[in-house]
């Protein structure tokens, strides 16, 4: 049997792992990061349209994104776009793909 790697344990450094993951869990979360993918950078008009769903919707999960740490916005001129931190998304999926091998 392997013994185990030995992890020092940070409450903040796991706190935040955590608010990745979960905001990463959820499938409508999931298809705004692909559409951000292919629509970057892309407003919050852009993406309720092209979702098909309630601006209010699209508002609440781009902030739960982006409260992870997963998107950021910039400002173009009175529009707030929204872009992928994509360091950290490789990053997300990089430790999702270790924890999935056997």
């Amino acid at each position: 049997m392997v013994k185990p790697e030995h992890i020092q344990f940070n409450a903040e450094q796991f706190n935040t792992a955590t608010a990745i993951m979960r905001a990463l869990a959820h499938p409508l979360r999931l298809r705004l990061i692909a559409l951000l993918q292919t629509h970057q950078p892309a407003s919050v008009q852009t993406i309720y349209t092209e979702m098909d769903i309630e601006q209010s919707v699209a508002s609440q999960h781009l902030r739960i994104l982006r409260d992870a740490g997963l998107v950021y916005t910039q400002r173009r001129g009175k529009f707030v776009e929204y872009l992928l931190h994509e360091p950290l998304l490789l990053q997300a999926g990089l430790v999702a793909a270790k924890l999935i091998k056997p």
